[in-house]
């Protein structure tokens, strides 16, 4: 299967997406079981209780407990509108924050943040100034304290289907924000896994989209999903890396395999540097990430920070990359973005 291919099916009774590019699976959605809160949710919340020597308190979401780190001034009692920024281990807080994001699949209205921006990745100044006339129209009647950000796929967007898409956002930030008074609720659900392939999948432009019951089996993605569960992971040039998640952190072994260069070690390392973020992406994996890589000279570690550092900012993925430790492993942190991939399949 070649080309970039997004596939929506069902697993159950769940909404499941894959993105395949040329036959290797890229990324994976699936909507968890049960009820959770997921990021991306806006809720009406009542401060809790503060968690003495963090800094942050517990709300109460109705539902749904949520943790807020940054909460100075906050007392117990207040309302206040909150969204989920990540995900929580069963039984634990979700992570919240109280900046608010309206996210579509061209453009992010933010409230108590203003100005228009525009992606970066859009260069063409023509294009530019074309998107800029569009936002200004579109957000005309905002609050002055509305901001909105036009994402990459808004470039070449035919005005009207643009200016509709902010609109629609801006319609919603301003509909939650008047609905802050009242007990604790969710006010906009969490997007499932199709809406989220459809925003957030779009550049570039698929070569096909399928939606047919049954799709993630023709066309190979349960087979992947299966291989992704298992621990060894395969790299290019015949290295391979076992990442295994416990409880503490996630540990990431990796091994040269059956090449016995003088620089086996560094080429494994750079081949899991190129695999890792998809690899954690896929196993829905974050938080703090230890790597036990192959050996290799002290002066190679350069060469190995700078890839890592561009591999995850290419991928967008929220990444801090802490360094080494004594023994000579390097530590990572990741944004918590998805529930594992074990919790969710089969």
């Amino acid at each position: 299967m070649k080309g970039r291919v997004i596939l929506l099916d069902h697993l159950g009774d769940r909404a499941a997406a894959a993105l395949m590019v040329d036959g290797l699976l890229e990324d994976l959605l699936i909507d968890p079981a049960g009820d959770r809160a997921l990021p991306g949710a806006i809720y009406r919340a009542v401060a809790d209780r503060p968690m003495p020597g963090q800094g942050g308190l517990t709300v109460n979401m109705g539902d749904h407990k949520g943790y807020l780190r940054q909460a100075k001034g906050i007392t117990s009692g207040t309302g206040l509108l909150v969204q989920v920024s990540a995900t929580a281990e069963a039984g634990k807080a979700a992570p919240v924050t109280p900046r608010l994001l309206f996210k579509s699949r061209y453009a992010i209205v933010t409230p108590d943040a203003p100005g228009i921006n525009i992606s970066r990745q859009i260069r063409d100044e023509g294009e530019r100034d074309r998107l800029l006339e569009i936002a200004h129209e579109a957000m005309a009647g905002a609050p002055e304290d509305h901001g909105l950000i036009l994402r990459s796929a808004a470039e070449e967007v035919a005005g009207a289907t643009l200016a509709d898409d902010i609109t629609a956002m801006r319609d919603l930030a301003a509909m939650v924000l008047a609905d802050a008074e009242g007990p604790p609720e969710c006010l906009v659900a969490a997007p499932d896994a199709h809406e989220l392939a459809w925003r957030d999948w779009a550049v570039p432009d698929p070569d096909e989209v399928i939606e047919a019951p049954g799709c993630f089996e023709t066309h190979g993605v349960i087979d992947a999903i299966e291989a992704a569960l298992a621990p060894r992971a395969a790299l290019s040039g015949g290295a391979y890396a076992y990442i295994e998640p416990t409880r503490a952190l996630v540990a990431v072994d990796v091994n040269t395999g059956s090449d016995t260069s003088l620089a086996a070690g560094l080429k494994a390392n750079l081949a899991l540097v190129r695999a890792l973020p998809r690899l954690l992406r896929i196993k829905g994996l974050g938080g703090q990430i230890t790597l036990d890589l192959a050996p290799m000279p002290k002066k190679d570690r350069r060469v190995f920070e700078d890839a890592l550092r561009r591999a995850f900012r290419e991928d967008g993925a929220e990444a801090v990359l802490a360094g080494w430790t004594p023994l000579g492993c390097f530590e990572l942190q990741k944004k918590r973005d998805r529930v594992p991939l074990d919790q969710l399949y089969p």
